[in-house]
């Protein structure tokens, strides 16, 4: 335990030998990990395992942490692992599941759960995959940097996308599906200015027949550049958009909103 924890940096599977490293569990583990989600998809996985790993070490240990406490170290160890700057919204759908608003303020982060009904919400989501796996450390980067270093228009947009947000948030508590289908495409209309790269012809393909068959918005999930593209669709247009993306090679991604978030259980050996 002790050699692999000095050399973490060499594991095949650096963000679990960091997290293990961190608890040092003080035994011998057998990490398994099993993901349905292609590598890539821009889905969060790797937020999600890392909160699987880091709660199930956090119970094996009895590591005294609140679940912002574990979000925090989590996001610390995946900015160390790829080497540049990590946000935090990624870790809460796993670590609490439902529909969350993330609230960036002085006093620090603060989630407030949204009453939005999930049965409604997964009728109208279609998870679509590229077949093509995104780099977002290198895109977010990216934009970050731009932002950083003062670029006008990607000051402008980020302005506009946190307005929609703001926006988005009202119009979900009130179930107002139509408006929220149009902040979607408002959104992504800045977002994909922000760098190159950030959309792909497959992926302008993707939403445009998508649209045309009913979907309502459409955004790339994660960094862009590949990976997945979310869509919210109008009620009943389900099968007619996920066979359009069908006929484009898409890959369709069955997906439902995680009612509840993290949960470790001990199974008797």
């Amino acid at each position: 335990m002790d050699e692999f924890l000095s050399d973490v940096h060499a594991a095949k599977l650096p963000l679990p030998a960091h997290l293990v490293r961190f608890f040092s569990p003080g035994r011998g583990v057998d990490v398994v990990t099993d993901s349905q989600a292609p590598a890539g998809a821009g889905l969060a996985g790797s937020s999600t395992l890392m909160v699987a790993v880091a709660g199930a070490l956090r119970r094996l240990t009895g590591h005294r942490c609140g679940k912002e406490a574990l979000r925090e170290i989590v996001q610390n160890v995946e900015a160390q692992v790829i080497g540049v700057p990590t946000g935090c919204q990624d870790y809460y759908p796993a670590l609490y599941g439902g529909v969350n608003a993330i609230e960036l303020g002085p006093g620090g982060v603060k989630r407030v759960p949204m009453a939005v009904d999930a049965a409604e919400l997964d009728a109208r989501i279609v998870l679509a995959y590229t077949g093509a796996p995104r780099q977002s450390g290198i895109n977010n980067w990216q934009v970050m940097k731009a932002h950083i270093d003062g670029d006008r228009r990607v000051h402008r947009n980020f302005d506009q996308i946190a307005a929609i947000a703001r926006a988005m948030r009202a119009v979900l508590e009130k179930a107002d599906w139509v408006e929220a289908g149009r902040l979607m495409r408002e959104e992504w209309a800045h977002r994909r200015k922000n760098a190159p790269g950030i959309s792909t012809a497959l992926i302008d393909r993707l939403v445009k027949v998508a649209r045309n068959a009913g979907a309502a918005g459409a955004k790339v999930c994660g960094a862009g550049g590949g990976g997945c593209v979310a869509f919210l669709v109008e009620r009943g247009a389900k099968p007619r958009v996920e066979a359009a993306l069908r006929a484009q090679g898409a890959s369709l991604i069955s997906a439902r909103l995680a009612r509840r978030g993290l949960r470790v259980e001990a199974v008797p050996e």
